[in-house]
C-alpha cells in the first residue's frame, strides 16, 4: 500500500471529527502488531518512531524495519519522528520518514520558536508536514502544579504565527506513562478549545493512555485530531509474554506471538475510540 499522506489525513479527521492513532512500535512483533490492526480496523495509522526505540536500534534501523513490515502490508500508515532533537529531525528528513515532530519545547519560547520555525522550513521544502510542542506534559504519578504546565493560549496562538507548523502538541492535563490504580488528572477540555480558536491547526494530544473515554471523546470534539497512545498497547503486549511464561519455560517467539497478539486488540480499540476506524477506504 503507498505511503500516506499525513497532511491529507489529519485534515480528513478535522472535517470528519475524529483523531488518527499515533502509536510507538519497539520491535518487529509489535510493528506488525500496529499495521496487522490497521489493516483489520481498516484505519489509517502514524507508526511513531520514539524515544525508547531509537536509544535501543537507532533513527535508520527502526526507520528500515518500520518501512518493511509496513509495506508488506495493506496497511494505510504514515512514519512519523515522535519527540526528535534537532540533529534527528535532519536523520529523518534525509532517511524519507513523511513526518516528523521537533520537540524543542523544553527551550526557553524564543529558542522553541527559532528552532522550530528551521525545522518546518526544510521539512517544507521536501513536502514534509511538522509537529511541535509547547507546554510540559510530567511523567506520570509526578506531583505538579497543571496551571505552570498548561499550554498558554497567547503563546501557542504566536508559536503556530511565526513558526508555520502543520499540528500542535498541547499539555492540557495529560502525562507520559500510567500508574496503575492513580487516577489521571481531568483534561482542561475548555483550554483545548481556547488553542483550537486561536491556532486553527489541528491539535495533538501525547499520552492519551489511560484518558477516560468521555474525555478522548470530548477532546476530539474539542479538536484534538491525532491521539498518541503507548503505554495501553506496551502493557498489552507484556501481559502476552506475562501469560506464556507463567505457563513455564516456553519458547520466546511463543510469547511474543501471544504479546502481538494481544496488542493488536488494544490498538483497534484505541483506533475504535479515536473513530478512525474504517477511514482508510477515504484514502484510496
Amino acid at each position: 500500500m503507498p505511503w500516506t499522506d499525513p497532511r491529507r489525513l489529519v485534515e480528513d479527521a478535522r472535517k470528519g471529527g475524529y483523531a488518527i492513532g499515533a502509536f510507538n512500535m519497539h520491535n518487529v512483533e509489535t510493528t506488525e502488531a500496529l499495521v496487522w490492526a490497521a489493516e483489520i480496523a481498516k484505519a489509517p495509522v502514524f507508526l511513531q518512531i520514539g524515544r525508547a526505540i531509537v536509544p535501543h536500534m537507532g533513527v535508520r534501523k527502526a526507520f528500515e524495519m518500520t518501512k518493511r513490515v509496513a509495506e508488506e502490508s495493506d496497511a494505510h500508515f504514515v512514519v512519523h519522528l515522535d519527540h526528535g532533537p534537532w540533529d534527528e529531525c535532519l536523520e529523518a528528513i534525509k532517511l524519507g520518514f513523511n513526518s516528523i515532530m521537533y520537540d524543542g519545547a523544553h527551550l526557553p519560547f524564543e529558542d522553541n520558536i527559532e528552532t522550530t520555525r528551521r525545522i518546518v522550513e526544510i521539512a517544507h521544502d521536501f513536502g514534509i508536514p511538522v509537529e511541535a510542542e509547547l507546554g510540559k506534559i510530567p511523567d506520570a504519578g509526578e506531583k505538579v502544579n497543571w496551571a505552570d504546565y498548561y499550554t498558554d493560549v497567547g503563546e501557542a496562538k504566536r508559536f503556530v504565527e511565526e513558526t508555520g507548523v502543520d499540528y500542535l502538541a498541547i499539555s492540557v492535563g495529560i502525562v507520559h506513562g500510567v500508574v496503575p490504580g492513580l487516577a489521571p488528572e481531568p483534561l482542561a477540555i475548555s483550554r483545548i478549545e481556547e488553542i483550537r480558536q486561536a491556532t486553527g491547526i489541528p491539535l495533538v494530544l501525547h499520552g492519551a493512555s489511560g484518558i477516560p473515554t468521555d474525555e478522548v471523546l470530548a477532546a476530539r470534539a474539542a479538536g484534538v485530531h491525532k491521539f498518541n497512545a503507548d503505554t495501553d498497547l506496551r502493557h498489552a503486549f507484556r501481559a502476552g509474554l506475562e501469560a506464556v511464561f507463567a505457563q513455564g519455560d516456553r519458547q520466546l517467539e511463543e510469547a511474543m506471538a501471544e504479546g502481538r497478539k494481544r496488542m493488536v486488540s488494544a490498538t483497534i480499540e484505541k483506533m475504535t475510540l479515536y473513530g478512525c476506524a474504517g477511514k482508510a477506504l477515504r484514502q484510496a
